[in-house]
């Protein structure tokens, strides 16, 4: 089981992107060692609370707190304290290399013997990048760049995850290997993961917590499996009548 500790709490958070309210006071946390589901329909907030934690959007008004301490409103200091985002979309560096996008995740690990640690451990995720290396990312098939998208931010050696549509545009087969790393990477090394997924059945399924967000509000929250059987979850984000 997960250690109950919380590693991030946010209180009252509000984004607004011009007079767009995008966050509406929200509140959550996640626990040292969870897999923490954000789920919701297009529109609802989602990716803009990741944005807002990794510092790349502001935030209006509330608090974020990391490891007990305000998080740093600068993405390169979010980094540098423990929290990745693998942004939706994937972001990779197109024209360059898989190597040279791992590195850039690596940026704040000069230490050659470190760095060298961290591609092998990469590496052992995905060997199929160790196969790739010197490909251009921009040539990669989408299960492969979101493989180096995960690497990348795996460079960096996060305390925190956070995982925004990771499943978007891929395959079935290659969703499930992909989550399937996920899990390995919070089961085997602890990794807190704050994820955010369209596909809300397959995100229910695999974490220890979520939360419901509906036009910048927490709707609903709790376990993950007690969701899945909600006859409200089931109705509008699985489809499910009855």
């Amino acid at each position: 089981m997960p250690e109950i500790s919380p590693i991030l709490e946010i209180h009252d958070l509000s984004v607004h992107y011009g007079g767009i309210c995008a966050l509406d006071n929200i509140s959550l946390h996640v626990n040292k060692s969870e897999i923490v589901a954000v789920i919701g329909a297009n529109g609802a907030g989602k990716s803009t609370l990741m944005k807002t934690i990794a510092a790349v959007k502001a935030l209006t008004s509330g608090s974020i707190n990391f490891k007990n301490e305000p998080l740093q409103k600068d993405p390169h200091k979010v980094v540098t304290s423990g929290i990745t985002l693998v942004p939706e979309g994937r972001r990779i560096f197109s024209p360059l290399s898989v190597r040279e996008n791992l590195l850039v995740g690596a940026y704040t690990r000069p230490n050659r013997q470190e760095l060298d640690a961290a591609l092998e451990e990469v590496f052992t995720l995905f060997p199929r990048l160790k196969e790739r290396l010197y490909q251009r990312g921009g040539t990669l098939s989408g299960g492969e760049q979101q493989m180096l998208a995960v690497g990348r931010a795996l460079m960096s050696h996060p305390q925190m995850l956070m995982l925004d549509e990771p499943s978007l545009g891929l395959a079935p087969i290659v969703i499930d290997a992909l989550f399937e790393t996920i899990l390995r990477l919070n089961r085997e090394m602890g990794l807190t993961i704050l994820l955010v997924e369209q596909n809300a059945s397959l995100a229910l399924e695999m974490c220890n917590r979520a939360y419901v967000l509906k036009t910048g509000q927490i709707t609903m929250e709790g376990h993950g499996k007690d969701l899945l059987e909600d006859p409200r979850v089931r109705a509008t984000y699985l489809g499910i009548k009855g």
